[in-house]
């Protein structure tokens, strides 16, 4: 008897939570986006997704910046808040996928504590230099790196950043420890790269894009797949015999665990929409970004894509971390 009152309530609870999710939205949301606002790729990737739920779903949808800890503060306060869609989540690689390597006590596990709604882009990352390096090339960098170790310094906006992780990558696969300087941003990276004080970093294309186009600071590779359409001068990091640097972090929506299937539907069916208009692709193009095609997009396949970058980066990190 107490087992069938138990499968009725659990039916009850079941459909309430249906019936919810049909209605939904009813009320504005909140899409947290862990970074700060000032226009990296991060703030300006979450307000497009914004942009398309509050037109494609009927309410407003919007921004909180919750910053800290490499994004992990705020993917924390979305981990905890309601399974109810009304506080979402627009993470990436680094608050979704590579956190654990940097925070042990993270307070969230990536895999189990979210609900995976979409991809919205990924951002190939690109390695610039000081001018004055004697290095046009990632080989002759690679050269130039390891006999100078000892003095090079490589700048990043904090443990856990996409800045942080691409050049973990990039020295691992050269070999290499430099000095790794942190900032607030990759804005101030450039700032001091260009006094003379930082060697190198590796950022989303957008970040250092004018600096390079005007001469200030060299491009020597992308590491992507492909070229980017934004520097099409600038040979992947596989063409020049160094797949092992790569990095292009993806940026996608997530929900708190146990949010209602019909919501997470009602989710990924905005986002699909707008990644289809020509004006949002134009916006993400702008920043250098890869839109995803239609196969890989959803739940399914973000779920899909977070496992295997955390398969694929977290022996690199933890590698790196433990011998640091």
């Amino acid at each position: 008897m107490k087992g069938q009152f138990a499968a009725v309530a659990l039916f009850v609870v079941a459909g309430m939570g249906g019936a919810q999710a049909q209605g939904y939205p009813t009320k504005p949301a909140t899409v947290i986006v862990p970074f700060a606002p000032g226009g990296g790729p991060a703030d300006i990737t979450g307000r497009i997704v914004a942009d398309i739920f509050s037109r494609h779903l009927g309410q407003q949808f919007v921004v909180e910046n919750v910053v800290g800890g490499g994004g992990t503060v705020g993917a924390l306060r979305a981990a905890r808040a309601g399974a109810d869609g009304y506080t979402i989540l627009s993470g990436h690689m680094g608050t979704n996928a590579a956190a654990p390597a940097f925070y042990p006590n993270l307070g969230y596990d990536p895999e189990r504590d979210f609900e995976p709604v979409g991809l919205i882009a990924q951002h190939p990352e690109l390695l610039v230099v000081r001018k004055d390096i004697p290095a046009n090339d990632l080989k002759e960098f690679a050269a130039y790196a390891k006999a100078n170790e000892s003095k090079l310094n490589m700048g990043h906006a904090g443990v856990g950043s996409v800045s942080y992780i691409g050049c973990l990558l990039l020295n691992s696969a050269i070999g290499i420890k430099p000095t790794m300087v942190p900032f607030t941003g990759t804005a101030p990276v450039i700032n001091a790269m260009l006094a003379g004080q930082i060697d190198y970093e590796c950022d989303p294309v957008l970040g250092p894009l004018a600096h390079v186009r005007a001469g200030s600071i060299k491009a020597l590779a992308i590491a992507a797949k492909k070229r980017s359409p934004m520097l099409p001068d600038v040979p992947t990091s596989s063409e020049q015999g160094l797949p092992e640097f790569y990095c292009a972090p993806f940026y996608a929506v997530f929900a708190p665990k146990g949010t209602p299937q019909p919501v997470i539907d009602r989710l990924a069916e905005a986002l699909n929409k707008g990644l289809d208009e020509e004006a949002v692709q134009k916006r993400l193009a702008d920043l250098g970004a890869d839109i995803p095609e239609p196969s890989r997009r959803g739940p399914k396949a973000l779920d899909n894509l977070v496992r295997s970058e955390i398969a694929r980066l977290m022996p690199i990190l933890k590698a790196v971390t433990a011998a640091q």
